[in-house]
């Protein structure tokens, strides 16, 4: 009996680029449809992909340090042994790259990706100036994949029933990266923005880390009508909280990729920290909002870009 190839994906994170990596996921599922799929990924990551229908098994990235010569060891060894016939590379960093390099010496599998000596290098001279959804797409091409569809997330499976949410509700994300708070809107005006939604006779909903709960406080201080749901979501039920939400407002961060990849409507709020044109949701009802500052963004303009039926 032929033994059933096996392909390794890698894609360790952050958040919005997992999201952004499941349509090429697909994509490589259509493609090696007999195969045995391999995602190699982080432990923040494993158990919300777990899932998914594009892999036959989840792979926990410990990340070891280059002064971690036992782990490094050990991970050379279980890539070795895999045999893996070609591996995809959507993390496209210093560190996947040098995974290609532990897997010598002598022949290694194919590989798509940016790595010295890749046999389907991703070699577009503008690469790094393509949205992620171009960029992968582009990659998936020179490796023979020719379709790549949008983030889907109907895999999901979660309920919502325990946070006993009205029907009418939408969903602020007031949070980001500890370390780039010039991408957070001031919580003061998700607050404003809360007050307004309340007028309307809808419920504002907060979701994010334990670390949003002070600018989770702040806005229920100005609008005591929001639900503060910061620390207790999942991935999964941030998905379901997408599918049925109104609208999401929040700022350039994983869960807005989330809920606009669940279906949300969404406004996604850009300081000059980081470029839309390469990292935004895209989805039929995304609006873009950008400032030097997010300070100087009005709570006006933002609230006029809800448009609720």
């Amino acid at each position: 009996m032929t033994e059933r190839p096996r392909i390794l994906v890698i894609k360790l994170g952050a958040l919005g680029d997992i999201v952004q990596a499941m349509g090429p996921a697909a994509a490589i599922r259509l493609h090696h449809p007999g195969a045995e799929i391999v995602l190699l990924t982080t432990d923040a990551y494993a158990g919300f992909l777990a899932d998914a229908p594009y892999f036959d098994e989840i792979w926990v990235d410990a990340r070891p340090r280059w002064r971690n010569p036992i782990g490094l060891f050990r991970l050379r060894h279980r890539l070795r042994a895999t045999h893996f016939t070609r591996v995809y590379d959507l993390q496209t960093s210093d560190r996947s790259s040098f995974y290609f390099r532990l897997m010598g010496p002598g022949p290694r599998p194919e590989w798509s990706g940016i790595a010295r000596g890749a046999s389907h290098p991703h070699a577009t001279p503008d690469r790094d100036r393509m949205h992620t959804l171009d960029r992968q797409a582009d990659q998936l091409r020179l490796a023979g994949i020719e379709s790549v569809p949008t983030p889907d997330l109907s895999w999901v499976v979660a309920g919502i029933e325990r946070f006993e949410l009205p029907e009418r509700y939408g969903v602020l994300v007031p949070g980001g990266a500890a370390h780039r708070p010039e991408k957070r809107w001031p919580a003061d005006r998700f607050g404003a923005l809360a007050q307004d939604l309340v007028g309307r006779g809808i419920t504002p909903v907060i979701i994010g880390a334990a670390a949003e709960r002070e600018a989770a406080a702040a806005i229920l201080a100005r609008c005591p009508g929001v639900r503060d749901l910061t620390g207790k979501t999942s991935l999964s039920e941030i998905v379901a909280l997408g599918r049925r939400a109104l609208w999401a407002v929040g700022n350039d961060t994983g869960p807005m990729h989330l809920l606009v990849a669940a279906g949300a409507p969404a406004t996604v709020l850009y300081s000059s920290a980081s470029d839309p044109a390469l990292t935004a949701p895209r989805g039929p009802r995304v609006v873009i909002l950008q400032r030097p500052s997010l300070a100087e963004l009005p709570v006006q303009e933002v609230a006029a870009t809800l448009a609720f039926g």
